[in-house]
């Protein structure tokens, strides 16, 4: 029986009440009982000692106190919290989930949900998208036998992944997809071509509408092409999810522009890694929340994600203006290669950007921007050096050798830019319509991902959050917490019978120890996996065992409201 996050606690565990209170024989068996717990159910509510019974890969009863049933297998959580599984709300593991379907770092902390497609997505492809994704890939190597983001969730189930998977359809490809990589406006009928592409992968199980508006080439769509794709969206139930236009300089507008793209569309929208970028806007925090609230007040289903960290990650193209990337990562290492653009772009990264976000202006120097990741083999012992340490070394400017590093490595190189402010992160965390999101691959402490430095919070995203914030600097209570990375964001993506330990609903359950759980991992040395989560499932099946993972992969692709498969046909009308 499917049960509303806002039911009174005891609606969670009645079925094993009424087993206790009306006398009635209990079932011979269950597939597992994980008893003793302090059950922390993802709705919000005050957490209770109780156990969880499961059959398959459905929770069939939530009880305090003692059930009466017995399991084929029972597993004692005494002194330890039961939850349920977390969802990384923008993951980056569409790849690393190729190589190493297990996700480690993720599901070592208890994430059974990773859910992609900021700005762009595994499909729908293109030949011509197929071609450049395929020569621009970094240290993972693979074949894109798929085309549409359809095919890329069928082709993940078949492999095998150990979480469960979503994803958004990004803006961008979508928008490379009908008009290539230039900084042009869709026509009417690429328009109309572009909000089919939508509506098609829709269809297929996709969230919604993804954007990422700092970089080329999505920031070149304009306020009124997203509505019009968002709308596409809007009209199977899904969401609008964005890495905004700017989270420092035009914050503030930037929010606006969000909210207005709600509005019209009629879509309800979250920010991706809420943030306030630069010392210069780390005052703005106070104006961002309001902003956020004041739609909400309104009627308007606004939320946000984040990650616990004062540094974000991504490319030396958020450090260079839009303009000189038109066209895509060929035209733009062609650019790089001409002396009065180098000279002009050496200039524009000196400076707040007009027009674009600069991440290396905000960051406050090439001494607070870390190179993280290379493809070029004779490149990589810069990895874990600043820009100004490598620029040093090549007895050049930080903004020449910025170019030279995108040229050589023919790639946007892996950076990390410390931007932010922990008093900042600290009141974010405790907001009530905060979710969580790594920002990161699930990479694992081996093979191909020891070849380049990911952020730390690709390894301790969620620890960071449950040990440190909630245990230690009571930012915010683990009721809360678990609320806002289980119940809250599948409420928020339309998820069907996830998200919450209540019968009826999938088994996706983390058991970990509230006095241990933390993070490990540096920006000197990210691959260290977190530590206190004991016990992980996903659909019912154990893929962490004692602190281990098993090896098993029953995740499953998690499609959203407008998907043809469900009984009623989806909500694509």
């Amino acid at each position: 029986m499917k049960m509303s996050i806002a039911r009174p606690l005891p609606f969670l565990f009645a079925f094993g009440l009424s087993l206790a209170a009306c006398g009635e024989k209990a079932p011979e068996s269950h597939s597992l009982i994980i008893r003793g717990g302090e059950i922390v159910d993802g709705s919000g509510a005050a957490g209770f000692v109780g156990d969880v019974v499961i059959d398959g890969d459905k929770v069939v009863a939530v009880v305090k106190g003692t059930s009466p049933a017995k399991g084929k297998r029972e597993i004692d959580a005494t002194g330890l919290v039961v939850a349920p599984g977390f969802i990384n709300m923008l993951s980056w593991a569409n790849e690393s989930l190729i190589a190493d379907g297990r996700a480690m770092s993720d599901v070592l902390q208890g994430v059974t949900l990773e859910v992609m497609g900021e700005g762009s997505s595994m499909g729908p492809f293109n030949d011509e998208m197929k071609r450049l994704e395929t020569e621009r890939q970094g240290d993972i190597k693979y074949d894109i036998d798929w085309t549409t983001l359809g095919d890329y969730f069928n082709r993940m189930e078949k492999a095998g992944v150990s979480p469960n998977i979503a994803s958004f359809v990004g803006a961008a490809t979508v928008r490379v997809h009908e008009l290539g990589e230039g900084d042009v406006d869709p026509t009417p009928e690429q328009l109309a071509a572009m909000r089919a592409l939508v509506r098609d992968a829709m269809k297929e199980g996709a969230m919604g509408v993804g954007s990422s508006l700092i970089y080329a080439p999505g920031t070149f769509a304009e306020t009124d092409e997203l509505v019009a794709l968002v709308s596409e969206a809007a009209a199977c139930g899904g969401m609008y999810i964005s890495h905004m236009r700017s989270e420092g300089t035009q914050l503030l507008e930037a929010i606006d522009e969000l909210i207005t793209i709600s509005r019209e569309s009629g879509a309800p929208a979250e920010i991706y890694h809420f943030k306030q970028g630069g010392r210069d806007n780390w005052g703005k925090i106070d104006a961002a929340i309001e902003r956020v609230e004041k739609a909400r007040a309104e009627g308007l289903r606004i939320t946000a994600d984040m990650y616990n960290y004062t540094a974000g990650a991504t490319g030396l193209d958020a450090a260079m203006p839009t303009w000189v990337q038109a066209g895509g990562l060929e035209e733009w290492r062609k650019r790089l290669q001409d002396p009065d653009i180098r000279a002009r772009v050496a200039a524009e990264m000196q400076a707040k950007g007009d027009g674009w976000e600069n991440l290396y202006y905000s960051a406050g120097g090439p001494d607070r921007v870390l190179l993280a990741g290379f493809k070029n083999p004779d490149l990589k012992p810069y990895t874990g050096k600043t820009l100004a340490e490598v620029a040093a070394l090549r007895g050049k400017s930080p903004e020449e050798t910025a170019m030279d590093l995108v040229v050589e490595d023919n790639s946007r190189v892996g950076t990390i830019y410390f931007l932010m402010d922990e008093a900042n992160v600290k009141r974010a965390v405790a907001l009530p319509w905060m979710s969580f999101g790594s920002d990161e691959a699930a990479p694992a402490t081996e093979g191909v991902f020891l070849q380049s430095n990911n952020h730390p919070r690709a390894y301790g995203n969620v620890a960071r959050l449950l040990g440190h914030y909630v245990r230690d600097e009571g930012v915010t209570t683990l009721e809360s917490a678990v609320h806002r990375m289980s119940g809250m964001p599948a409420a928020n993506l339309g998820l069907k019978e996830r998200g919450l330990l209540t019968p009826g609903y999938f088994a996706d359950v983390v058991v970990f120890d509230p006095k241990t759980i933390s993070d490990h991992a540096t920006y000197d040395n990210p691959a260290q996996y977190a530590t206190g989560v004991r016990d992980v499932f996903v659909n019912g099946v154990q893929v962490v065992k004692d602190g281990t993972h098993t090896g098993a992969k029953p995740g499953r692709a998690v499609r959203g409201p407008g998907w043809t498969g469900w009984p009623d046909g989806g909500a694509c009308k």
